[in-house]
């Protein structure tokens, strides 16, 4: 009985001996796209800190990494085994019994979970609980002009859109963010606002000229807002085809196709010139000599330069 007493004691104390007890700490305030970024891992106990690392959790692989920074070796900078998650944006130290993971100028894809293991503890007491680092992005805004060719919408600016009197204009405001983002339409001078992405104007009229902008702002970080500003030139109804934003584009690509095509009809009558020249030439015919001259022989060639020395 005595000894039942002393195993039943070993089995609950025992997990305990190897229980790391790991806390990891991350940024209190939203992370955006190249912040600084600082893990600190502490144990309640007094656990080898030496011992312990970070790892990071790959979604596209389903596995858990360890993180770690590229190192300069003999060949330049070196990775390390597919085991390992190697950054060349991090430090990792010990400070007061503490480790850190500094990111420096974190990027989207450096986001996700991350905990800190201790390889002197047994599994599942080895590790802290995971700590999910979002990273909040927001790119630059696209506005492009819809019912238009193809090549209008990719190609064209879209800084100063000139359209025809009476002609309908709709606007589509797109933006690449880490989540939807509002997006709301106004004009400068006016107070109104279109809660919506696209923008149409039906028949325009002169009084439709203006500045209008597409302001996206973050649903969560109140720093994340870009502004795309468009001018709408509203021209006579008369106008000149090419004063529209679709005429001047028109233009430009009839331009540089008719100089790309002289460059290659350039290039072509030159290589022809060239074949014709190399087919021209023939065989040289010299029917001044007909027979070679040796080294022993007395012979000579007759000359019209006027030398009187025979040639040996």
């Amino acid at each position: 009985m005595k000894g039942f007493f002393i195993f039943a004691t070993l089995a609950l104390v025992y997990p305990h001996w190897n229980y790391a007890s790991l806390i990891l700490q991350g940024p209190e305030v939203p992370v955006e796209e190249g912040d600084l970024v600082t893990l600190e891992c502490q144990s309640d106990l007094e656990s080898n800190m030496t011992d312990v690392y970070f790892e990071r959790f790959s979604k596209h692989l389903q596995k858990w990494f360890r993180v770690q920074p590229y190192r300069y070796g003999r060949y330049g900078y070196e990775r390390y085994g597919y085991e390992r998650c190697p950054f060349d944006r991090v430090s990792v130290s010990r400070e007061l019994g503490s480790l850190f993971l500094r990111i420096y100028n974190i990027q989207s894809y450096m986001g996700g979970p991350y905990r800190c293991v201790s390889s002197d503890a047994a599994y599942p007491y080895n590790s802290s609980l995971p700590l999910y680092i979002p990273v909040n992005y927001m790119y630059e805004i696209s506005v492009h002009r819809e019912g238009v060719s193809t090549y209008s919408r990719y190609m064209s600016p879209q800084q100063d859109l000139r359209v025809r009197l009476g002609e309908d204009v709709e606007l589509s405001c797109s933006v690449s963010a880490s989540q939807d983002p509002e997006i709301t339409w106004m004009k400068e001078g006016e107070d109104w606002l279109v809660p919506s992405s696209k923008l149409k104007l039906r028949s325009v009229r002169m009084e439709n000229s203006g500045s209008y902008s597409c302001i996206a702002q973050h649903p969560t970080v109140s720093t994340l807002r870009k502004t795309r500003t468009i001018t709408v030139t509203v021209l006579p109804e008369d106008a000149p085809w090419y004063d529209t934003t679709e005429g001047r584009l028109i233009l430009m690509i009839s331009g540089a196709g008719a100089g790309l095509l002289l460059l290659i009809m350039s290039v072509t009558v030159c290589l022809c010139r060239r074949a014709s020249a190399r087919k021209s030439k023939g065989p040289i015919d010299d029917q001044s000599q007909k027979k070679p001259i040796y080294t022993a022989s007395t012979e000579s060639l007759p000359s019209t330069a006027g030398d009187k020395q025979p040639l040996v």
